[in-house]
């Protein structure tokens, strides 16, 4: 089907056109819409309309179940594009290569599935999913259909890291220089520079509203339990509710720890314990917490303090031998020098429409992605049961917790599944 959309132009009043245009023709630098891949976007509400900005591709098809956002969607381009109400009939579009899924976590899983399932390549954003089997499922999806999967978050490989005043890559070679000893205490908080949003709280009770005549909330809901309409509850305000996702937690949690579990070199295992400090929480609402403390097998930890909680001057990396502080701060003389004559860290894969042409896997994919999604989820676990955890991250599931193995594949609401 692509060779045959994309090798040939059908003519257009009887007159042949260019199946493809030379570049040389059209000026240095031009792709030729012949060449190019497409995209469709799944939720055009924010965070789905900054995908449009993603270079390298052409946006052909939007998708939303707010006919407002929809109608946003649309106008992303001066050249008019398909616009679905229903997921499932972009994922079929056969004029879509990529599909971006900026819609909230409940639905992450299945449209990430389906999309691979129908041969397309898949950019989603963070958290890859909202639970620990859900994640999994996606994982062998993308790997049973040979698809190209990019989670949307990038620190591990560009731009300045929050506090830390620096890219990840030097973080990650002297981590493993082995300068600052092992194991490592790895502390993400305020102090540290990052922040984990506290705003993201659900209300505990919420009056049941009408409708707005533009959503279809049945749709939006999809596989969370149905619950009654308040306006708090979806769009930008959804995060704080278990159902959809896991607060600051859920919203930052890949962003922040995502690049640490890169740095303790740990993309192919998970910890083996989870720890939590927190007021009891709401079976709905998502509260607040002090702590969370994950350990690996080897001793390592990541340890989260929510709000202004911890010591303030904590380091962000505690190791045996030495430390490092926010704005990249390290304690032990000379480390720079030191430094120097240890080797770089193993060059990563960052162009995803590279990836696409050439099918080799995305820097940040659905193994490692899982990974540190699995961190996220088991937090969140740990957070709603408020208690200590002990995980086994060959079998991905809690050590003698039937209760905490039940939040690992949670019931979806009919017909939905994954």
């Amino acid at each position: 089907m692509r060779t045959s959309r994309r090798g040939f132009l059908k003519t257009l009043g009887g007159v042949a056109l260019f199946s493809i245009v030379p570049r040389h023709v059209l000026g240095n630098g031009y792709i030729a819409p012949s060449d190019q891949l497409t995209k469709g976007i799944i939720g055009t509400g924010g965070m789905g309309r900054g995908h449009v900005g993603y270079a390298g591709t052409r946006l052909v098809a939007v998708c939303d179940v707010d006919k407002n956002h929809l109608e946003l969607g649309k106008k992303l381009v001066k050249e008019k594009i398909a616009a679905y109400h229903d997921f499932r009939d972009l994922i079929l579009d056969p004029n879509v290569d990529i599909v971006h899924i900026a819609t909230p976590p409940h639905w992450h899983g299945i449209m990430s599935v389906e999309a691979a399932k129908a041969g397309k390549d898949i950019w989603c954003e963070k958290p890859m999913t909202r639970t620990i089997g859900e994640g999994k499922r996606v994982m062998e999806a993308v790997q049973q259909y040979g698809r190209m999967f990019r989670l949307n978050t990038w620190f591990r490989f560009t731009d300045q890291f929050y506090g830390l005043g620096t890219p990840v890559k030097p973080l990650k070679k002297l981590v493993q220089s082995g300068l600052l000893g092992w194991p490592l205490k790895v502390t993400i908080s305020a102090h540290t520079g990052f922040n984990w949003k506290f705003f993201w709280v659900g209300k505990e009770y919420l009056e049941p509203q009408s409708v707005p005549s533009e959503l279809d909330y049945d749709m939006w809901l999809g596989p969370a339990p149905y619950k009654p309409y308040n306006a708090h509850r979806v769009h930008q305000t959804f995060r704080g509710y278990w159902d959809y996702d896991g607060g600051g937690l859920g919203d930052m949690g890949q962003h922040y720890i995502d690049p640490v579990q890169y740095i303790l070199g740990k993309d192919d295992t998970s910890p083996v314990k989870v720890e939590v400090d927190a007021p009891q929480q709401h079976p709905d609402a998502v509260g607040t917490w002090r702590s969370i403390t994950y350990t690996y097998d080897d001793g390592c930890q990541i340890i989260l303090w929510g709000g202004d909680f911890g010591d303030p001057n904590t380091p962000y990396i505690a190791g045996p031998k030495g430390n490092v502080y926010k704005n990249f701060v390290c304690d032990i003389p000379d480390w720079e020098k030191k430094l120097a004559d240890f080797p770089e860290p193993e060059p990563q894969v960052t162009d995803f429409i590279e990836c696409v042409r050439t099918r080799q896997p995305f820097a940040l994919n659905e193994r490692n992605g899982f990974r540190s999604a699995t961190i996220v989820n088991m937090g969140a676990v740990a957070l709603r049961l408020n208690r200590t955890l002990n995980f086994d991250p060959v079998k991905l599931e809690f050590i003698d917790d039937e209760a905490a193995n039940r939040l690992l594949d949670q019931p979806m609401r009919a017909p939905w599944n994954i």
